[in-house]
């Protein structure tokens, strides 16, 4: 990939192939009076366009939406339609309006133009926090209050009966900012269809295969078997690539429908205005302390921001609601969050998915109380750490950690980050004009949650092996953790190992990847595998030697027996199996394996980040100047890959904490941050080297004893860096300073307060 080999779906040229350009709403809500295309039909190269009716007509079904969520009274919560184009209303700005195919693209775009489309602009609501406010515009005419649906967690009368007795109570209200994922390569799709089959192809980015081919099976009505799905190379994804698209529905329709392969492929403005978005919460909370400073109970109550269109996924950040405890022993806790329409993207899960915001909501909650109580922060958190003889640990809010040692990745953590000499360092950046904050947060998430995974390792008749992985990779490197994993079972290098994953016609199963899944999951059901490989090949090579399988040793690759002089390697064992002549009458011919590894039990990757922040006392400029992170992940597979995930994670909180930010306009809704010119992205001069330990404790949760570590760097440094900028700006009364924290927002905190 480094040299230019990879094959991304826009590396894709397949003979005869179209492409195609989408009509969005130049409105954030807006009715649709009337879609006149018959200009723009006309125009030159021009296939086909749909339109709203085309697809009311059609037949075809609507993407996907999630069931089974509740509104406060029990009764079932607001589920809209999700039509691939508008109809009648627009609903947001870069809402989907009419689809063009052409010769090329620039033809389609130059189409698109001449479509009039007749609007009557309508109010809407962009800010989250006022989407239920009386009188506020609504989303869906049907849906009362912009509510979509509530759901609660935790025991809501011990929590109040704890507040009732608490010594002390800090409350805050934290507005989580909205953020896109801008993965470098943009999303697309090609769409083909077979005639004679009756059957469709997709080239697409993605994270799930298996789940994407049913979901598209419903919408074009066409059973599974009927539409295979294939993911090359993905350029990062962090969860945004995971839905059934607009676009992508209407690839496959409108290759149907023009008999040729019809391509589609966002630019970096339209992702902006297509692309679903993460975070955007607001969060009221509270944390009761008695007069020892010992943790009582937390409650919160959250607003979260579904978008114009409840997408598939959405929901699944409140299965991480139990992150709102974090690592700490609160005997009472309850949340309660509401979800809310506006009039933008949809929301879907981003890096984390609801991880990172909790951790920010604990973590920020636990440094003001320290400061409320002139309790040590650190000490705070120490009087109030799970200890690791209390496992396995029923939280107050829906989890039960298996392990973990947090007070130790603590320590280790303040040693390693030189604590001893913050306060010289403090006084040394006094000097210079500067500001120097330390910020810590010590953070746990779910991982694994999903369930299953498929992997199968096949040799062929010559002796070489393919692995086949029903996970997917968008940048965490699955090729080199599966064979890795594989080859050190099977004693194979791993130059002679093909990998294959995310074509529905290659790999006999899979769930697909996200929440920190692959190692636990995909990596153990490669591992069962080639135990299954191993026992065949055993009882093979036993009757080749003539002697009874216990008798017949394997290493580094090699079975032998004490009683002969043979050996065997495994290709060889896979060659002598090629032929079921060479076999006993009651073993099938071949050295083929397949495992669905399924597992009940979550684990809890958790860990320590302390990050340290220079702040520029004259215009307020923030630059990260030291960063360490320990972290549990138990089993440490591959030391070099883990750490690229966690650098990765922490740009990304950190990015969120200082400069990341989706911005609309409040009065209009239309999008404001739609470029990099507008919206900042973390650059490598934004991070310092970071320092990266671990403090493995192996879960029995899955036979390699490893945890997720996808998520653990964004998880910890979102609440990291935030609390190492208030930390610095402290001599100046701040006691919090909202995201991101940029140089004009910090420079107004300190001028706007004076020191002591």
């Amino acid at each position: 990939m480094l040299r230019g080999g990879g094959k991304y779906v826009d590396d894709l040229a397949l003979p005869r192939m179209a492409f195609s350009y989408v009509l969005r709403s130049p409105h954030a809500h807006a009715i649709i009076r009337s879609v006149d295309t018959s200009r723009a039909i006309k125009s030159p190269g021009v296939l086909a366009i749909l339109t709203g009716k085309d697809w009311q007509e059609s037949g075809y079904g609507d993407l996907p939406v999630p069931v089974g969520h509740k509104f406060r009274n029990g009764q079932p919560g607001y589920r809209q339609r999700y039509p691939a184009l508008a109809l009648d209303r627009v609903r947001y700005t870069g809402d989907c309006v009419a689809f063009v195919v052409a010769e090329t693209f620039h033809q389609a775009q130059d189409a698109a133009e001449l479509i009039e489309v007749k609007y009557e602009s309508l109010p809407a609501i962009v800010v989250t926090a006022d989407a239920t406010a009386p009188g506020a515009p609504r989303v869906w005419e049907d849906c009362e209050n912009n509510i979509g649906f509530v759901q609660v967690a935790g025991d809501k009368a011990a929590t109040d009966a704890a507040f009732a007795g608490a010594d002390c109570i800090v409350r805050h209200r934290f507005v989580i900012n909205r953020v896109t994922a801008a993965s470098l390569e943009p999303r697309g799709c090609i769409g083909q269809y077979d005639a004679t089959d009756e059957r469709f192809t997709l080239h697409t980015t993605l994270q799930r295969p298996y789940g994407y081919r049913a979901d598209l099976s419903r919408v074009l009505g066409v059973p599974e078997s009927k539409v295979r799905v294939i993911a090359g190379d993905i350029g990062g994804s962090f969860g945004m690539k995971s839905a059934v698209y607009n676009e992508v529905a209407l690839v496959l329709v409108a290759a149907r429908r023009v008999g040729r392969p019809v391509k589609w492929i966002s630019t970096r403005s339209e992702a902006f205005l297509s692309d679903p978005q993460g975070r955007d919460q607001v969060v009221d909370a509270e944390l009761a302390l008695d007069r020892g400073g010992s943790f009582l109970a937390l409650r919160a109550k959250t607003s979260v921001c579904i978008g114009a269109f409840l997408q598939s996924g959405m929901p699944t950040f409140f299965l991480n609601i139990g992150s709102l405890v974090g690592v700490y022993a609160i005997p009472a806790a309850y949340a309660d969050v509401t979800a809310v329409y506006t009039h933008t993207n949809p929301m879907r899960p981003y890096r984390g998915n609801g991880r990172p915001e909790a951790a920010y909501v604990i973590e920020r909650l636990v440094e003001i109380a320290a400061d409320e109580m002139g309790i040590n922060p650190t000490e705070l958190r120490r009087r109030n750490y799970i200890k690791p003889e209390s496992m396995p640990f029923k939280t107050s809010l829906t989890f039960v950690y298996d392990n973990g040692e947090f007070e130790k990745c603590m320590d280790m953590a303040l040693e390693i980050a030189d604590m001893a000499g913050f306060d010289q360092r403090r006084r040394e950046a006094r000097k210079k004009g500067k500001l120097l904050g330390l910020g810590i947060s010590s953070t746990i998430e779910r991982a694994a949650a999903y369930g299953f995974e498929g992997a199968e390792i096949r040799f062929n008749r010559t002796g070489a092996v393919t692995l086949f992985s029903g996970s997917v990779s968008h940048g965490q490197g699955h090729e080199t953790i599966y064979k890795q994993i594989v080859c050190d079972r099977l004693g194979l290098n791993p130059k002679e190992v093909q990998y294959i994953q995310g074509d529905t016609d290659q790999v006999f199963f899979g769930e697909g990847t996200g929440g920190s899944r692959s190692a636990t999951i995909g990596g153990s059901a490669f591992h069962l595998t080639a135990n299954k490989i191993v026992e065949k090949a055993t009882a093979i090579a036993a009757h080749v030697f003539k002697v009874a399988p216990q008798e017949v040793q394997f290493s580094e690759g090699v079975f032998s027996a004490k009683s002969t002089n043979r050996t065997l390697t495994v290709q060889d064992v896979a060659r002598i199996a090629a032929n079921p002549d060479n076999l006993p009458d009651t073993m099938e011919g071949g050295l083929i394996a397949n495992t669905v590894f399924n597992t009940p039990n979550q684990n809890f990757p958790n860990g320590c980040h302390i990050c340290e922040i220079e702040i520029d006392r004259d215009t307020g400029e923030a630059a990260i100047v030291r960063y360490t992170v320990v972290d549990d992940v138990g089993v440490v597979i591959n030391p070099l890959l883990l750490k690229g995930q966690i650098v990765g994670g922490v740009a990304q909180g950190a990015g969120q904490a200082l400069m990341e930010d989706i911005c609309f306009d409040a009065d209009s809704g239309q999008l404001v941050t739609g470029s990099f010119m507008d919206y900042a992205m973390p650059k490598a001069r934004n991070l310092c080297m970071i320092d990266i330990k671990s403090n493995p404790v192996p879960t029995k949760t899955n036979p390699l004893g490893v945890k997720g570590a996808g998520e653990a760097g964004s998880v910890g440094a979102l609440p990291a860096t935030m609390n190492a900028i208030v930390d610095a700006l402290s001599e100046f009364g701040v006691r919090h300073i909202e995201m991101p924290a940029t140089a004009e927002r910090i420079w107004r905190a300190i001028n706007q307060q004076k020191p002591g």
